[in-house]
Protein backbone atom coordinates (compact mmCIF):
# COMPACT_ATOMS: atom_id res chain seq x y z
CA UNK A 1 0.00 0.00 0.00
CA UNK A 2 1.12 3.81 -0.80
CA UNK A 3 2.51 5.27 2.22
CA UNK A 4 1.72 8.95 0.25
CA UNK A 5 -0.12 9.67 -2.58
CA UNK A 6 0.40 12.99 -4.14
CA UNK A 7 -2.36 13.36 -7.04
CA UNK A 8 -2.62 16.24 -9.38
CA UNK A 9 -1.28 18.49 -7.49
CA UNK A 10 -0.51 21.89 -8.60
CA UNK A 11 0.86 25.39 -7.66
CA UNK A 12 1.80 28.79 -8.73
CA UNK A 13 3.63 31.51 -7.37
CA UNK A 14 1.99 34.44 -9.49
CA UNK A 15 2.74 33.93 -13.09
CA UNK A 16 5.33 31.21 -11.93
CA UNK A 17 3.91 27.36 -12.95
CA UNK A 18 6.20 25.78 -10.06
CA UNK A 19 4.28 22.59 -10.36
CA UNK A 20 1.68 21.26 -13.11
CA UNK A 21 -0.62 18.41 -11.88
CA UNK A 22 2.34 16.22 -10.15
CA UNK A 23 1.02 12.46 -9.55
CA UNK A 24 2.50 9.53 -7.49
CA UNK A 25 2.78 7.43 -5.06
CA UNK A 26 5.68 6.44 -2.21
CA UNK A 27 5.36 2.94 -1.05
CA UNK A 28 5.35 2.01 2.39
CA UNK A 29 9.23 0.61 2.83
CA UNK A 30 10.23 2.19 -0.72
CA UNK A 31 13.03 4.59 -1.27
CA UNK A 32 12.13 6.53 -4.15
CA UNK A 33 13.95 9.38 -6.16
CA UNK A 34 12.83 12.51 -7.11
CA UNK A 35 15.09 13.85 -10.06
CA UNK A 36 14.94 16.73 -12.63
CA UNK A 37 16.55 20.03 -13.44
CA UNK A 38 17.23 23.12 -11.42
CA UNK A 39 13.49 24.76 -11.07
CA UNK A 40 11.92 21.43 -11.77
CA UNK A 41 9.70 21.82 -8.61
CA UNK A 42 11.29 18.91 -6.78
CA UNK A 43 12.33 21.12 -3.43
CA UNK A 44 8.64 22.98 -3.49
CA UNK A 45 7.02 19.16 -3.53
CA UNK A 46 8.60 18.65 -0.56
CA UNK A 47 7.26 21.78 0.77
CA UNK A 48 3.94 21.01 -0.15
CA UNK A 49 4.23 17.64 1.66
CA UNK A 50 6.08 19.23 4.98
CA UNK A 51 2.74 22.00 4.49
CA UNK A 52 5.03 25.27 3.84
CA UNK A 53 3.23 25.45 1.17
CA UNK A 54 -0.24 24.97 0.48
CA UNK A 55 -0.96 23.60 -3.31
CA UNK A 56 -3.65 25.49 -5.24
CA UNK A 57 -5.05 22.63 -6.58
CA UNK A 58 -4.82 18.30 -5.97
CA UNK A 59 -4.40 16.67 -3.00
CA UNK A 60 -1.51 14.95 -0.81
CA UNK A 61 -2.51 11.97 1.03
CA UNK A 62 -0.33 10.76 3.96
CA UNK A 63 -1.25 6.88 5.38
CA UNK A 64 -4.82 7.40 4.34
CA UNK A 65 -4.88 10.90 5.71
CA UNK A 66 -5.70 14.15 3.68
CA UNK A 67 -2.15 15.98 5.09
CA UNK A 68 -3.84 19.50 3.21
CA UNK A 69 -5.79 19.73 6.71
CA UNK A 70 -3.02 19.55 9.27
CA UNK A 71 -1.00 22.51 10.45
CA UNK A 72 2.47 23.16 9.70
CA UNK A 73 3.54 22.36 12.89
CA UNK A 74 1.67 19.01 13.46
CA UNK A 75 2.92 17.20 10.58
CA UNK A 76 6.34 15.68 12.94
CA UNK A 77 4.37 14.51 15.30
CA UNK A 78 1.95 12.30 12.07
CA UNK A 79 5.61 10.53 11.44
CA UNK A 80 6.89 12.98 8.81
CA UNK A 81 10.77 14.63 9.07
CA UNK A 82 13.20 15.93 6.51
CA UNK A 83 16.54 17.47 6.07
CA UNK A 84 17.20 20.45 3.84
CA UNK A 85 19.17 21.16 0.92
CA UNK A 86 21.06 24.04 2.83
CA UNK A 87 21.54 22.65 6.10
CA UNK A 88 19.57 23.80 8.69
CA UNK A 89 21.87 22.97 12.16
CA UNK A 90 22.17 25.69 15.27
CA UNK A 91 25.88 26.39 14.39
CA UNK A 92 26.68 27.28 18.33
CA UNK A 93 24.58 24.67 19.66
CA UNK A 94 26.30 20.75 20.33
CA UNK A 95 25.55 18.08 18.16
CA UNK A 96 23.76 16.44 20.88
CA UNK A 97 21.76 19.57 21.34
CA UNK A 98 21.33 19.97 17.81
CA UNK A 99 19.52 16.23 17.43
CA UNK A 100 17.48 17.02 20.52
CA UNK A 101 15.45 19.73 18.54
CA UNK A 102 14.26 17.09 16.45
CA UNK A 103 12.94 14.93 19.41
CA UNK A 104 11.09 18.00 20.82
CA UNK A 105 7.62 17.08 19.60
CA UNK A 106 8.12 13.54 21.60
CA UNK A 107 8.33 15.93 25.09
CA UNK A 108 4.58 15.36 25.69
CA UNK A 109 4.89 15.67 29.71
CA UNK A 110 7.52 18.86 29.58
CA UNK A 111 5.24 22.38 29.60
CA UNK A 112 5.85 25.66 30.71
CA UNK A 113 4.66 24.61 34.41
CA UNK A 114 6.11 21.09 34.51
CA UNK A 115 9.35 21.62 33.25
CA UNK A 116 10.79 24.58 35.85
CA UNK A 117 9.30 22.32 38.64
CA UNK A 118 11.62 19.34 37.44
CA UNK A 119 8.59 16.90 38.49
CA UNK A 120 9.48 13.21 38.07
CA UNK A 121 7.79 12.66 34.75
CA UNK A 122 9.57 15.10 33.05
CA UNK A 123 12.74 13.86 34.32
CA UNK A 124 11.89 10.74 33.06
CA UNK A 125 11.07 11.99 30.34
CA UNK A 126 14.23 13.67 29.49
CA UNK A 127 16.25 10.42 30.34
CA UNK A 128 14.13 8.41 27.54
CA UNK A 129 14.98 10.39 25.18
CA UNK A 130 18.63 11.82 25.53
CA UNK A 131 19.12 7.66 25.85
CA UNK A 132 17.31 7.43 22.36
CA UNK A 133 19.27 10.27 21.11
CA UNK A 134 22.56 8.89 22.27
CA UNK A 135 22.27 5.90 20.69
CA UNK A 136 21.43 7.92 16.90
CA UNK A 137 24.13 9.87 17.73
CA UNK A 138 26.04 6.31 17.89
CA UNK A 139 24.75 4.64 14.94
CA UNK A 140 25.71 7.34 13.19
CA UNK A 141 29.48 7.54 14.26
CA UNK A 142 28.80 10.77 15.87
CA UNK A 143 29.34 10.26 19.48
CA UNK A 144 33.24 11.38 19.28
CA UNK A 145 31.67 14.99 18.27
CA UNK A 146 28.47 15.30 20.37
CA UNK A 147 29.60 17.88 22.44
CA UNK A 148 31.21 19.79 20.21
CA UNK A 149 29.34 22.93 18.27
CA UNK A 150 28.49 22.30 15.15
CA UNK A 151 29.80 25.54 13.72
CA UNK A 152 33.29 24.49 12.37
CA UNK A 153 33.05 20.70 11.75
CA UNK A 154 33.15 19.09 8.00
CA UNK A 155 30.16 18.96 5.72
CA UNK A 156 29.90 15.09 5.86
CA UNK A 157 29.57 14.87 9.51
CA UNK A 158 26.96 18.22 9.35
CA UNK A 159 24.93 16.18 6.80
CA UNK A 160 24.92 13.52 9.52
CA UNK A 161 23.79 15.41 11.90
CA UNK A 162 20.97 16.62 10.33
CA UNK A 163 20.44 12.86 9.17
CA UNK A 164 20.08 12.41 13.07
CA UNK A 165 17.62 15.26 14.03
CA UNK A 166 15.55 13.96 11.08
CA UNK A 167 15.40 10.88 12.94
CA UNK A 168 15.23 11.21 16.61
CA UNK A 169 11.47 12.56 15.47
CA UNK A 170 11.03 8.60 15.11
CA UNK A 171 9.69 9.48 11.66
CA UNK A 172 7.85 6.80 9.21
CA UNK A 173 8.47 9.10 6.00
CA UNK A 174 11.60 10.49 5.34
CA UNK A 175 12.35 13.55 3.34
CA UNK A 176 15.81 13.85 2.29
CA UNK A 177 16.47 17.13 -0.05
CA UNK A 178 19.98 16.97 -1.95
CA UNK A 179 21.86 14.82 0.90
CA UNK A 180 24.83 13.83 -1.27
CA UNK A 181 25.29 17.73 -2.56
CA UNK A 182 29.15 18.94 -1.41
CA UNK A 183 30.36 15.52 -0.46
CA UNK A 184 33.15 13.69 -2.07
CA UNK A 185 33.35 9.68 -3.52
CA UNK A 186 33.80 8.35 -0.45
CA UNK A 187 31.13 10.35 1.64
CA UNK A 188 28.78 9.63 -0.94
CA UNK A 189 29.30 5.78 -0.86
CA UNK A 190 28.84 5.46 2.47
CA UNK A 191 25.86 7.47 2.60
CA UNK A 192 24.61 5.19 0.24
CA UNK A 193 25.05 2.54 2.86
CA UNK A 194 23.93 4.44 5.66
CA UNK A 195 20.37 5.27 4.14
CA UNK A 196 19.58 1.96 3.30
CA UNK A 197 20.82 0.38 6.52
CA UNK A 198 18.26 3.07 8.19
CA UNK A 199 15.67 1.86 5.86
CA UNK A 200 15.72 -1.48 7.41
CA UNK A 201 16.68 -0.76 11.02
CA UNK A 202 13.79 2.44 11.35
CA UNK A 203 11.29 0.20 9.05
CA UNK A 204 11.46 3.83 7.25
CA UNK A 205 9.75 5.05 3.82
CA UNK A 206 12.31 7.80 2.17
CA UNK A 207 11.58 10.15 -0.75
CA UNK A 208 14.85 11.78 -1.48
CA UNK A 209 15.88 14.71 -4.22
CA UNK A 210 18.98 14.13 -5.50
CA UNK A 211 20.86 15.66 -8.31
CA UNK A 212 23.74 13.20 -7.77
CA UNK A 213 22.61 10.25 -10.49
CA UNK A 214 25.21 7.51 -8.85
CA UNK A 215 23.50 7.80 -5.51
CA UNK A 216 20.34 8.29 -6.33
CA UNK A 217 19.81 5.34 -9.08
CA UNK A 218 21.77 2.69 -6.28
CA UNK A 219 19.83 3.54 -3.64
CA UNK A 220 16.33 4.09 -4.90
CA UNK A 221 13.19 1.38 -5.78
CA UNK A 222 11.92 3.37 -8.03
CA UNK A 223 12.37 7.22 -9.27
CA UNK A 224 10.07 10.18 -10.79
CA UNK A 225 11.59 12.53 -13.16
CA UNK A 226 10.21 16.01 -13.25
CA UNK A 227 10.67 18.95 -15.60
CA UNK A 228 8.93 22.55 -15.48
CA UNK A 229 7.04 21.15 -12.74
CA UNK A 230 5.67 18.70 -14.38
CA UNK A 231 6.20 14.45 -14.13
CA UNK A 232 7.41 13.37 -17.63
CA UNK A 233 8.81 9.78 -15.98
CA UNK A 234 8.38 7.08 -13.81
CA UNK A 235 9.66 3.87 -12.69
CA UNK A 236 12.75 1.89 -12.00
CA UNK A 237 16.29 3.10 -12.21
CA UNK A 238 16.71 1.21 -15.26
CA UNK A 239 13.67 2.33 -17.12
CA UNK A 240 14.60 5.56 -16.33
CA UNK A 241 18.12 5.66 -17.47
CA UNK A 242 16.90 5.01 -20.99
CA UNK A 243 13.23 6.98 -21.07
CA UNK A 244 14.10 9.44 -23.57
CA UNK A 245 12.04 11.97 -22.42
CA UNK A 246 14.32 11.87 -19.05
CA UNK A 247 17.45 11.95 -21.38
CA UNK A 248 16.68 15.01 -23.29
CA UNK A 249 15.32 16.71 -20.20
CA UNK A 250 18.19 15.75 -17.61
CA UNK A 251 20.03 13.18 -18.32
CA UNK A 252 21.83 13.69 -21.38
CA UNK A 253 22.95 10.83 -23.65
CA UNK A 254 25.99 9.77 -21.98
CA UNK A 255 24.27 9.02 -18.22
Amino acid sequence: MSLLEIDRVGLRFGGIVALDGVSFAVERGQICGLIGPNGAGKTTLFNCVTRHYTPDEGTITYDGRDILTVEPHEVIGLGIARTFQNLGLFELMTVRDNVLVGAHHRMTATNFVTAPLRLPGVRAEERRVRADVDALLDRLDLTAVADRPAQGLPLGTLKRVELARALASQPRLLLLDEPANGLNHAEVEELQDVVLRLREDFDLTVLVVEHHMAFVMSISDAVVCLNFGQEIASGTPDEIRQDPAVIEAYLGPDT
